[in-house]
């Protein structure tokens, strides 16, 4: 089995137009699924304690990282509810900055890249504003009863949810070339 973080490709040249992204909430839901790090398996992480639901699907960048420790996020509109563990490729409009519990925690706004619903937005402005709107206030009023901290800054537009995309793949990259080079120094040590 592929592991959604690490075994899936992502084309630096088609990240405008077909970014992939593993879907690990469906739209509507009120579990709260996360990518277990060492199996690739999703786990339920909790119910959300509030009485929201996940406005779209929600999923993650494979070869990605980001200051949480976690692959970039992706907050995916299309027409339906998406199952998890879905490969799905999305075409990037905006970026939401985020800080969950003082740790940056950035969310890409996309639409589905195969949804012809969708195939007209292009650029933030594109989409409904109270849509924006919704998405911004699920994550103030998601975590509330659970007495944790966040705070979310207004959408910002394509050019900086690339330039997003590409830094959180630069550090998957340079994180990955370390991890290698470690694991090579204790194998040199260990038999020397």
């Amino acid at each position: 089995m592929a592991h959604p973080w690490h075994d899936i490709e992502v084309d630096p040249a088609k990240i405008g137009d077909a970014l992939p992204v593993v879907i690990e909430i469906p739209e509507g839901s009120k579990n709260k699924y996360e990518l277990d790090k060492a199996s690739g398996l999703l786990k339920l992480d909790r119910v959300l304690f509030s009485s929201v639901r996940y406005p779209a699907n929600y999923g993650l960048v494979p070869r990605s990282f980001c200051d949480d420790g976690d692959p970039l996020d992706a907050v995916v509109l299309g027409q339906e509810a998406v199952p998890p563990l879905t490969l799905m490729y999305v075409r990037p409009v905006g970026v939401m900055h985020m800080r969950d519990q003082g740790k940056a925690d950035d969310k890409i706004l996309a639409v589905s890249t195969y949804d012809p619903v969708f195939a007209h937005i292009r650029e933030l402005e594109d989409v409904p504003p109270h849509l924006l709107a919704e998405i911004r206030r699920f994550f103030l009023d998601y975590k509330v009863l659970e007495e944790k901290e966040v705070m979310v800054e207004p959408f910002e537009g394509r050019e900086r949810a690339l330039a997003v995309i590409q830094t959180a793949l630069a550090d998957y990259e340079r994180r990955s070339e370390e991890h290698t080079s470690e694991l090579q120094s204790r194998e040199t040590i260990s038999y020397a």
